[in-house]
């Protein structure tokens, strides 16, 4: 563990802490916007399940105000057309979800986990993972996003066991881990995961 937290050290004293902390601002940002920008976040984030990151953004972008607006036969197909994988599946969560839009602001001043115990409860197609992509893409800094990049990265630093299934109890168990790196590398969660997404591809996202 202390390897990691040394290069995670290494990479906050590094020019990349700017582009970091520019991106915490503009979660903070996106989180005190409109319901609709709020909403637009949610979308993103039920299409990256199972989907690369990369191509979700510039389908949000696409998007714009669609994914309040459009019936379902309509978002799907234009879901597909740019060439999103699952795009039945995903329209069909994305038009339940607006039912619970409005309550979703208004409980956004609970803590992190609580909302996405609230997330995962109400929203269709929401997991922990993407549940807590969500939230740290709206300026929550108290939940991990764990996805199998992440696994591999603190697999290959031999913190542990990469578990064949991420079950709910062991994401639990893996975010506290990551609690402890955070702590120690004197970051959030929501930098320490753009500084392991960096270590592990090179890139810094959203």
């Amino acid at each position: 563990m202390e390897d990691l937290v040394k290069k995670l050290m290494n990479l906050k004293n590094s020019r990349l802490s700017e582009l970091v902390n520019r991106k915490l601002l503009e979660f903070e940002e996106t989180g005190k916007e409109k319901q609709d920008r709020v909403f637009s976040e949610l979308c993103f984030c039920l299409l990256t399940a199972n989907f690369q990151a990369e191509k979700c953004i510039q389908i949000q972008k696409e998007m714009g105000r669609d994914f309040l607006l459009l019936p379902e036969k309509e978002l799907a197909e234009k879901l597909k057309k740019a060439g999103h994988r699952f795009w039945p599946q995903r329209a069909k969560h994305i038009v339940s979800a607006r039912e619970c839009s409005t309550e979703l602001c208004a409980l956004m001043k609970k803590n992190g986990k609580e909302m996405r115990k609230w997330l995962v409860k109400n929203i269709n197609g929401l997991g922990m993972k993407e549940a807590s992509h969500f939230l740290r893409n709206i300026g929550y800094k108290d939940v991990a996003i764990i996805d199998f990049h992440i696994l591999d990265l603190l697999e290959r630093e031999k913190i542990i066991e990469k578990p064949k299934t991420l079950t709910a109890k062991k994401y639990v168990e893996t975010e506290k881990l990551l609690e402890n790196i955070a702590c120690r590398a004197e970051m959030n969660l929501a930098e320490l995961d753009l500084y392991l997404w960096y270590l592990e591809t090179g890139k810094v996202l959203k």
